[in-house]
C-alpha cells in the first residue's frame, strides 16, 4: 500500500524562491574581485538568477547542458548557482588552482558550453581557450567597465547579459533525480573523475547540513564559508543557508588572516567553514594584532585532520566551538560531524578537546562500515581497523561518463579509499589512507604523478613520493630518488626540471637520494617502510619557519 501523500520534486529552485520570500531580507555579502563590498537580499538574488536564466535559455543553454565556472565566492557565482540548475542545465565549479592541463582536460570531458569566469581569472581562459572543443560562450562576471581588454574574442558580459533580460521566468518542474551540478575529483590516481550531483541529492544534503548536531543553521546565523565554492559546491553551504534564511557572507579571493577577520568582525559573522589551512593563518593573525574573534560561535573544519591544539586554541582564546568533519567530493560531501552526544557536553574540557579530534559521527543519512582486504565486515569496537565503505541518498553511485568504476560494489557501497576506526559510540578516525596521495592545505597531491614526472628527469633511475608531516599545510611531498649510475644529478636540478610541468604547489618541498628504495614482493614501492625510515624528517620550510 502506498501513502496517499503529494508528489513534489525536490529542486534547487524551491530553495532561492523560498528565502526570497520568506527571509527576503537576509543579506548576502561579498567582497568583491573589483574591490568593494556588495551586498544585496535573497529578494534581490532571486530577481537576479531568474534574469540570468533568461540569458542562458537566449545563449541556447538546453535542459543537460553543462556550463562551467572558474570563480571565486561571490554574489554572481551564488546567482548562477541557481540559475543554471535551475533552469534545468547542470552548474560544474572547476578549480581555477589546478594544472591548466587538468583544467582542458575537465572542461573538454564535461563538454562545458558557456564558462562564467570571475576577473582576475580571465588570464587562464586566455591560455586554454584553444583548447576547449566545446565551450560557445565565455562570460566575464563584471559590469562593461571593468570588462578585460582580453584577446580572447567575443567575451560576454554578465551585467549586460542580465540587464538585458526580464525578470519573470518560470522555473521548470522535473523529475528530482536529475542532475543539477558536477565537481570533478582531484585525479589522485589518473585523470580526474566527474561527481554528478542531482537535484534530490543536493536538498536532502541541504536538510542533514541544517540538522542541530551539524551545522544547524537558523535565521539568525551568518555564515561565511571560507571553504571555496568549487570544492564540493563549498560543502553545500549555499544550498543550506537559503534553506534557513541564513546571511551568507562570501569573501572573495582574498583570504589572508587580516581579509577573513575583517569579514569575520564587521558583518559578525556567527559560523564558518573551511580547511585548517586558512584557521591557521587566521588564529596566526589574531595572536600578532591582540584581536579576538567576538560573535564567532562555531566552526566546522575539515579536507584535513584538525590539529587538537587548533581545536583546544579555537576553545580557550575565543570561545569558538570547533566541529571536525570528514566527507568527500563523491559525498556532496557531508559524511561525518564531531557534535557531541548525551552527556558528552559535561565532560572535562580536555576529553571534549579529545572527542573533537576525531573525525566525528555519521550524520542521519550516511551509513559506514570497515572492511578487510577480503571484504569482509570488521567490528566498530575502536580497536580494528579496515577499509571505509559509506553509502547514502547524497553519496555517487557512479561517476560521470561511468568512468572509475572500481570504487564502487556490486551491493551499493562507496570505497573511501581511507582506512578507519569506528568506535561503539559512532566515531571514526582515520588511521591511514590506502593511496598514497597527500592532503596539502586541503588539497589533494599526487604521489604517482610526482613519481612519474621524476622518472622522466635525466639522471633519476627511481624515484617514490611520501607525505611529511607539516604544521601549516597538514603535509607537503618528499620527493625520495635513486641516480643513476654515474649521476651527480641535485635537488636543484630535479626541481629545476619540474618547473612549468606541474603546479607549483604540486612541486616537493625537498628531495632526498638514497641508494635503494624498499619493494614489495611484487615489486611494488614499499611506501610502508619509506615512512618509517623518514618518520624524523624534518622539511627545510618547517625548519625556516
Amino acid at each position: 500500500m502506498r501513502g496517499l501523500m503529494m508528489d513534489r520534486p525536490l529542486l534547487v529552485s524551491q530553495l532561492i524562491e523560498f528565502a526570497a520570500e520568506y527571509h527576503n531580507t537576509s543579506e548576502i555579502v561579498s567582497r568583491t574581485v573589483e574591490g568593494p563590498i556588495h551586498r544585496y537580499t535573497y529578494a534581490d538574488a532571486a530577481v537576479r538568477a531568474r534574469k540570468l536564466a533568461n540569458a542562458l535559455k537566449a545563449l541556447g543553454v538546453q535542459l543537460g547542458d553543462r556550463i562551467g565556472t572558474l570563480a571565486w565566492n561571490g554574489y554572481r557565482h551564488f546567482e548562477i548557482y541557481f540559475a543554471v540548475s535551475g533552469s534545468g542545465a547542470v552548474c560544474h565549479t572547476i578549480n581555477p588552482r589546478l594544472f591548466p592541463e587538468q583544467i582542458a582536460y575537465i572542461v573538454n570531458h564535461a563538454e562545458d558550453k558557456v564558462i562564467f569566469v570571475d576577473l582576475n581569472l580571465v588570464p587562464i581562459v586566455e591560455g586554454l581557450k584553444e583548447h576547449f572543443r566545446s565551450v560557445k560562450h565565455i562570460v566575464v562576471m563584471t559590469d562593461r567597465a571593468h570588462m578585460p581588454d582580453s584577446k580572447v574574442p567575443g567575451l560576454l558580459c554578465y551585467e549586460e547579459l542580465l540587464a538585458a533580460q526580464d525578470d519573470k521566468f518560470d522555473w521548470p518542474v522535473f523529475d528530482e533525480n536529475t542532475a543539477s551540478s558536477l565537481c570533478y575529483t582531484s585525479g589522485t590516481t589518473g585523470n580526474p573523475k566527474g561527481v554528478l550531483y542531482s537535484h534530490r541529492s543536493t536538498i536532502l544534503h541541504s536538510y542533514g547540513i541544517n540538522m542541530k548536531g551539524v551545522m544547524g543553521f537558523t535565521s539568525d546565523d551568518i555564515v561565511l564559508p571560507v571553504v571555496p565554492m568549487f570544492h564540493a559546491n563549498a560543502w553545500g553551504i549555499p544550498y543550506a543557508a537559503p534553506m534557513a534564511g541564513a546571511s551568507l557572507v562570501f569573501p572573495g579571493f582574498k583570504m589572508d588572516g587580516a581579509s577573513i577577520f575583517e569579514l569575520f568582525d564587521s558583518e559578525k559573522v556567527t559560523i564558518s567553514a573551511g580547511v585548517p589551512t586558512i584557521w591557521l593563518e587566521l588564529l596566526r593573525y589574531c595572536d600578532a594584532n591582540g584581536k579576538k574573534l567576538t560573535t564567532l560561535q562555531k566552526t566546522l573544519i575539515g579536507g584535513s585532520a584538525v590539529p587538537r591544539a587548533m581545536i583546544e586554541k579555537f576553545d580557550k582564546d575565543h570561545g569558538v566551538f570547533v566541529m571536525h568533519g570528514w566527507g568527500m567530493t563523491e559525498m556532496s560531501p557531508l559524511g561525518t560531524a564531531s557534535d557531541f552526544k548525551r552527556g558528552e557536553h559535561h565532560l572535562p574540557k580536555e576529553k571534549q578537546y579529545d572527542l573533537q579530534a576525531k573525525q566525528g559521527r555519521p550524520v542521519f543519512g550516511v551509513e559506514m562500515k570497515i572492511v578487510d582486504d577480503a571484504g569482509k565486515d570488521l567490528p566498530k569496537d575502536g580497536i580494528a581497523f579496515g577499509n571505509l565503505l559509506v553509502r547514502g541518498p547524497w553519496i555517487a553511485g557512479g561517476y560521470f561518463k561511468g568512468e572509475g568504476t572500481g570504487g564502487f560494489t556490486k551491493d551499493g557501497w562507496f570505497h573511501t579509499g581511507d582506512v578507519c576506526k569506528l568506535d561503539p559510540d559512532g566515531y571514526m578516525v582515520i588511521t591511514d589512507r590506502s593511496k598514497d596521495v597527500i592532503k596539502s592545505g586541503g588539497e589533494w597531491i599526487s604521489s604517482i604523478d610526482i613519481e612519474n614526472l621524476a622518472i622522466g628527469c635525466p639522471g633519476v633511475q627511481e624515484a617514490a613520493v611520501i607525505g611529511i608531516a607539516h604544521p601549516k599545510w597538514d603535509e607537503r611531498p618528499l620527493l625520495i630518488i635513486v641516480r643513476k649510475e654515474g649521476s651527480t644529478i641535485t635537488k636543484d636540478d630535479v626541481l629545476q626540471y619540474f618547473e612549468g610541468k606541474i603546479a607549483k604547489w604540486w612541486t616537493p618541498d625537498d628531495v632526498a637520494f638514497v641508494d635503494t628504495l624498499p619493494h614489495t614482493a611484487t615489486g611494488k614501492l614499499l611506501k610502508t617502510k619509506l615512512r618509517e625510515d623518514f618518520k624524523d624528517y624534518r622539511l627545510p620550510s618547517i625548519a625556516a619557519e
